[in-house]
């Protein structure tokens, strides 16, 4: 089956942008090298739909990588953006919206003691890790394999996400000695966590851990091993790091790490606190948290951070965000998991797995569960690139990568939920060579 033709000015725009952009696109996985053929270029988005440049409207199952919780352009935040706008751009000075939306953040995340606002989830991973290094006077780094926690030099060892998809265990230009202050091991394997920690705990700075790791499809934690960790770190003098640049303010409102049973002196936030646009932020315990300067020696600024209308951003998504929107959002999720395994089934897709946690959707061309870093990676790449390409002929837009998530937004009600999982089914059968 041929990749699904984008439209004419779709292929003249991505056609221009790889005169004056690297490969054409700003991220690597836009550039849809995993599935093949050429990417959609979108104008627009609205509630549960993204729109190309063609006027081709797909129901929308990225949702810019999951920061769009609330769907596209949500008119609250859209009317706070605008009304921040009017009153200027950026100050690179301190402004009472940074401050409203960090106690909104703390009230929600009481692990958070104190805060700071960067710009990306790169920023707030990066700078974690050198508080932790920074307060414990330790070097050694523990992550785990299919773990992405941005593209910084020491976490990019055997990290999942578009590094992954490209076949590339860590990246070009990222020198040894930086790797080797980073020790990687198996997701979810209780074991190698405590045979790495009887060995060099007392080395060991910090380990980071996505309490659901959603760069690598989505792979719960087992039980026992999110406490696992915080018992090794207590006992050790470690600090633990929940990165939940995706999970924060997606699964609950705040954290999920403490829900699962992990103690974190340490948690990075991203995507769902910017409302869309570039915020991330990372904090904990008050004691930790006293190092970075301007308190302490560990130095990280940004003349962006806090800026003003991002900031006003966040705060109205978090406003937005009250019980109901995760009842909500969880019955969609379920409703859209079952039509996608249903359409599986009609289809006689096999092996196929379906992982979901919240609204957060895993799918695997490989016999389930899914557990690893390793047992994603059977997963069948092939068979996904058809499938993602029979999804958008039937006008869904899917995650181009077969080791990404997808995530279903606040704005898919049960039409949407509908219409997606028939469009699904469909393309289940395309893929298969069972259509019409």
């Amino acid at each position: 089956m041929s990749p699904a033709a984008p439209g004419p000015r779709s292929r003249a725009l991505f056609c221009r942008a790889r005169r004056s952009l690297v490969g054409g696109v700003d991220s690597p996985v836009r550039a849809f090298r995993a599935v093949g053929g050429t990417p959609v270029v979108f104008a627009s988005s609205r509630g549960a739909e993204l729109i190309d440049v063609d006027g081709r409207r797909y129901l929308d199952l990225v949702n810019s990588w999951g920061a769009n919780l609330l769907g596209g352009a949500p008119s609250p935040v859209v009317a706070a953006v605008r009304s921040a706008v009017s009153e200027g751009l950026s100050f690179g000075a301190p402004s009472p919206r940074e401050h409203r939306l960090a106690e909104r953040i703390r009230a929600a995340v009481p692990e958070t003691e104190l805060l700071r606002f960067v710009n990306s989830g790169t920023e707030a991973t990066m700078s974690a890790v050198r508080v932790a290094r920074g307060f414990t006077g330790r070097s050694l780094v523990v992550k785990f394999a299919g773990g992405y926690h941005g593209h910084s030099d020491g976490l990019l060892a055997r990290a999942g996400s578009g590094v992954a998809t490209g076949a590339l265990p860590d990246s070009a230009g990222v020198p040894r000695a930086v790797v080797r202050e980073t020790r990687v091991l198996p997701y979810n394997d209780v074991g190698a966590l405590d045979r790495l920690f009887e060995k060099e705990g007392e080395k060991i700075a910090a380990v980071i851990v996505e309490p659901v790791a959603g760069n690598m499809g989505v792979v719960p934690p087992i039980p026992g091993f999110l406490p696992r960790i915080s018992r090794w770190c207590r006992r050790s003098g470690a600090l633990a790091i929940a990165d939940e640049v995706i999970t924060g303010f997606r699964l609950r409102r705040g954290a999920i790490s403490t829900e699962l049973g992990l103690s974190p002196d340490l948690l990075t936030f991203g995507k769902i606190i910017g409302g869309g646009l570039p915020v991330a932020a990372y904090g904990g315990r008050r004691k930790v948290m006293e190092v970075v300067a301007p308190l302490g020696p560990v130095y990280q600024s940004g003349t962006l951070s806090g800026n003003p209308v991002a900031m006003a951003a966040g705060t109205a998504m978090l406003d937005a965000l009250r019980p109901k929107v995760y009842r909500d959002l969880e019955r969609a999720s379920a409703r859209l998991a079952r039509r996608i395994e249903e359409g599986a089934e009609a289809a006689k897709v096999r092996p196929f797995a379906l992982q979901r946690v919240g609204s957060m959707l895993g799918l695997f061309f490989a016999q389930g569960p899914i557990l690893s870093f390793d047992g994603a990676r059977r997963t069948d790449r092939t068979r996904y690139a058809r499938f993602f390409h029979a999804a958008l002929r039937a006008r869904v837009y899917l995650p181009p990568s077969p080791l990404e998530t997808a995530f279903v937004s606040a704005a898919f009600g049960p039409p949407e939920v509908d219409r997606a999982g028939a469009a699904l089914a469909r393309a289940f059968r395309s893929a298969a060579g069972r259509d019409g």
